[in-house]
């Protein structure tokens, strides 16, 4: 029997925005995959502060991101399980939830090359194969991985976008518009509950 190919995009999604949705359609297209799922960190491992919106609010802004697009869904499990979300925790839950699933951990073509310093990244490589979805100017050295890793990593184009969540947060303290690089359902959330008002130093 075939397994459905899932991808898998994770962060905090402080807030979602059309750099994110785009990583992820050109993820789903490279990969050939039937779906990705927008994975929310309820606190991300290499982040010393929690993100700037409560994890509520940043499930809220992924649902209606993607609302519409019959292949993309939310993955609620590291906001329901709290605490730190490492990789391998999360990859051995879903492996054990769904085994009829050939998971695909979409990360950006910088990251990449940090994957061997990943927490327990054997033992996430043999359950998962990663998309490294590169940018102009930024490509994935994968020769440069260990070999045993390197045979799990595919890279894929992601047009350059100079759009951040750090940007969009900053944008928001500062009452200006982010219009076109937030869906317009997520911004009219923002708005209406009042978040990101208050600068902050938190990184994208």
């Amino acid at each position: 029997m075939k397994k459905r190919r899932v991808g898998l995009m994770g962060g905090t999604f402080d807030p979602i925005h059309l750099g994110h949705l785009l990583a992820a359609e050109r993820a789903l297209e490279a990969g050939g995959l039937d779906e990705v799922r927008f994975m929310p960190a309820h606190l991300p491992p290499h982040k010393s502060a929690p993100p700037a919106a409560a994890p509520e609010h940043r499930r809220a802004m992924v649902e209606l991101a993607i609302a519409g697009n019959g292949k993309f869904a939310l993955e609620p499990i590291e906001l329901d399980r709290g605490g730190r979300s490492y990789a391998a925790d999360t990859a051995a839950a879903l492996a054990a939830r769904e085994p009829d699933a050939q998971w695909y951990w979409i990360v950006g073509g910088d990251m990449a090359m940090y994957l061997p310093k990943w927490n327990r990244i054997r033992e996430l490589a043999e359950r998962v194969r990663f998309l490294a979805m590169t940018r102009p100017g930024y490509p994935a050295d994968l020769g440069r991985l260990p070999e045993w890793l390197r045979d799990r990593v595919t890279a894929a184009d992601m047009p350059a976008l100079d759009i951040s969540s750090t940007a969009i947060r900053r944008r928001l303290a500062e009452g200006r518009s982010v219009r076109y690089v937030v869906p317009e359902a997520v911004e009219r959330y923002i708005r209406e509950k009042g978040l990101y008002r208050h600068a902050d130093a938190h990184d994208a």
